[in-house]
Formats: C-alpha cells, sequence, structure tokens
C-alpha cells in the first residue's frame, strides 16, 4: 500500500480568476429552495476519535444527501437557468461515468427539459438505470474519451446546449457556494480537504474559503489511480492520463483543463494522493462510525486527512463527504476490503 506524500507548488503569476463574492453570493440567492441545504456534523465516535489527528475536531460536511446524491446538482442547476429559450426546447447533453449524468438527468426532469447522457459502457450500472429512471436518454460507449467526442456530435446534430462536468463558470460557482454553506456552518477551520476529479469541485470550494476564511488550508485529495491534476501540477500546464485504475470512478477525469487547473493551481495549498486501500479504509471508517453510505469518490477527502494527521495535531478541520452514488454490490467490496487495510 502506497501513498505520496502531500505535495506543495507554488501558485503561477497568472491565470483564471476565482469568482468574486457578490458572485458567489447571487449564485446562492439562484440556487435557494432549489438544492438541499446539507448538513455539516461534528464527528465524534470510537474509531474516528482513535484515527483523526490528536486533539482535533472533525466536521464532515454531508452534500451526499444533495438531489441527485452528489455535490454535481448545484452546478448543473446553474447553468440550466443560463439557458434561453430555444436551448431549452432543444434539451441538453452532457458526459459522465455517473455523478454529473445523475445531476444533469435530475435537473433535466425539474426543469421539463429533455436530457442526453453519455455515459461510457464500464460506468456503473445502478448509475445508468437511475439516469434513465430520471427520464434521460443513455448512450453508451466505449470509453470517456470516445463520449466527449459523442456529446459534441449529439450536441452539433440536435442543437443541444452541452453541459460541461467540471470545466465551466457555472459548475465552478456552484461548488463555491457548497464551500461558503460549509464556512457558515463550521465557523473558523484550519484546513479543508475536498476530492478532486477534473477540478471544479475543489477550484470553486477553495474559491469560498480564500474570500471568507483566507487563513483556512485547502488541500486536493486525488486517487493514485487517477491523479491527473498532480501531473498537471508538476508539468505546469494541463495533462492527460492514459486509463483510469481506481475504485473511485466518480473522480476518473481522463484529463485536466485550463480553467479548473489554474484555478486549482492558484487556490489549493496542497495536493495529497492516496490509494484505493486508503479509500476503501475511509469508507469502512464512514460507515461503522458514521453509519453512512458514502461512495469511494466521497470518502477520497477523509482518507487525504487521516493521510496527514500527524501534521493536523489541534486543528478544526473541514471534511467535505461528496457524494453517495454507489450500487449495493461494490458498496459490500469497499467495505470488506477497507475493514482489512
Amino acid at each position: 500500500m502506497s501513498q505520496s506524500l502531500q505535495e506543495r507548488y507554488a501558485p503561477p503569476p497568472s491565470g483564471p480568476q476565482p469568482p468574486s463574492v457578490e458572485a458567489i453570493q447571487e449564485a446562492r440567492r439562484q440556487l435557494a429552495g432549489r438544492v438541499r441545504h446539507t448538513p455539516t456534523w461534528e464527528w465524534q465516535g470510537l474509531r474516528i476519535d482513535d484515527r483523526k489527528p490528536a486533539g482535533a475536531t472533525v466536521h464532515l460536511k454531508l452534500e451526499l444527501l444533495q438531489h441527485a446524491g452528489s455535490f454535481k446538482t448545484r452546478g448543473v442547476l446553474l447553468a440550466m437557468r443560463q439557458l434561453d429559450d430555444a436551448q431549452r426546447a432543444a434539451g441538453v447533453v452532457a458526459v459522465s461515468g455517473g455523478n454529473h449524468a445523475m445531476a444533469v438527468s435530475w435537473a433535466a426532469r425539474s426543469a421539463g427539459v429533455s436530457a442526453v447522457v453519455v455515459m461510457p459502457q464500464t460506468a456503473n450500472p445502478a448509475r445508468i438505470a437511475a439516469c434513465r429512471e430520471l427520464g434521460a436518454e443513455v448512450v453508451l460507449v466505449e470509453h470517456v474519451g470516445v463520449a466527449f467526442e459523442t456529446a459534441k456530435a449529439i450536441e452539433a446534430r440536435d442543437g443541444r446546449a452541452y453541459l460541461p462536468p467540471f470545466e465551466s463558470e457555472a459548475m465552478v460557482l456552484g461548488a463555491a457556494t457548497l464551500g461558503m454553506e460549509l464556512l457558515i456552518q463550521t465557523g473558523q477551520l484550519d484546513a479543508l480537504f475536498v476530492a478532486i476529479g477534473g477540478g471544479g469541485l475543489a477550484a470553486g470550494v477553495a474559491a469560498a474559503v480564500k474570500h471568507f476564511q483566507p487563513r483556512c488550508k485547502v488541500y486536493g485529495v486525488e486517487p493514485e489511480g487517477a491523479d491527473t491534476m498532480h501531473r498537471s501540477f508538476a508539468a505546469g500546464e494541463p495533462q492527460r492520463i492514459d486509463a483510469v485504475r481506481t475504485v473511485a470512478d466518480s473522480l476518473g477525469a481522463p484529463t485536466a483543463l485550463p480553467h479548473t487547473y489554474g484555478l486549482c493551481r492558484r487556490l489549493l495549498d496542497g495536493l495529497v494522493r492516496v490509494d484505493d486501500d486508503a479509500i476503501c479504509r475511509a469508507m469502512w471508517l464512514l460507515f461503522a462510525d458514521g453509519k453512512l453510505a458514502v461512495e469511494p469518490g466521497g470518502a477520497a477527502s477523509l482518507a487525504g486527512m487521516l493521510h496527514m494527521r500527524s501534521e493536523l495535531a489541534g486543528q478544526r478541520l473541514g471534511v467535505l463527504v461528496c457524494g453517495s452514488n454507489v450500487d449495493h454490490r461494490t458498496f459490500a467490496q469497499c467495505l470488506e476490503r477497507g475493514s482489512l487495510a
């Protein structure tokens, strides 16, 4: 079992600008009554008390309770509000292995807009079924790279509006509303841990934190088998990986893209890589101690915090639990692995 040390990189001298305080507040206003105000829970329990940093307070942000089971719903709803009448009539198209597809399916249904979601054949069958149950047309393709090409072809053919999974101002702003909500609930934090897939979640949450609590450090957590952002930070520009090899498939973005990469590079205080054993152990801990059914990607942030626990003694910590979309077989397999790790 291997885990990389936390890595820190100097921010670039220029790049994309994070959303302003006013933009984040306006996004919160637009989402009021449309998204769930998910709870934040100060985690206390026998198992976490044995494993957390000495003397630390751990606050879990339970965004897994959001509509469609993940944080993605916030940004998707903001993007849907930007559609004009012609776009709403034509419908939307999106690419995703699961969470974004489910959020788009849910938001489209609630808005009375038709949706096509392009998903790789390897996507979890339960997520595919959930999108269909929500009324979306699901197009299955061989792999994620083909999925983006297919979605663009559908956009051009049908005039549908393409809703990016992370590389958009709407997705970053949606995540920023989550960050602001968390800080209102917890008060001052010393450090916050956020999972990274494409980087939209980490970029948006970090933007809010740096506006409202600039002393709080924000760490992005990636699986070893999908470490696109680590490679991009090291290279100084967005990078692509040849394949996603992690149980945390919802964090499996095959490429970093300029906007979210630039914001993460500017705003994050460090990156942490965790292996699948650590992710499964975090899933087991969340279930055994907190009775929470969390998808692997949703547990990555906890795995990152536990990996850095020697540096975090006595601190007030936030851990963003970002999703719950996992089928019972995968969940059981991960719990078994985590209990033995």
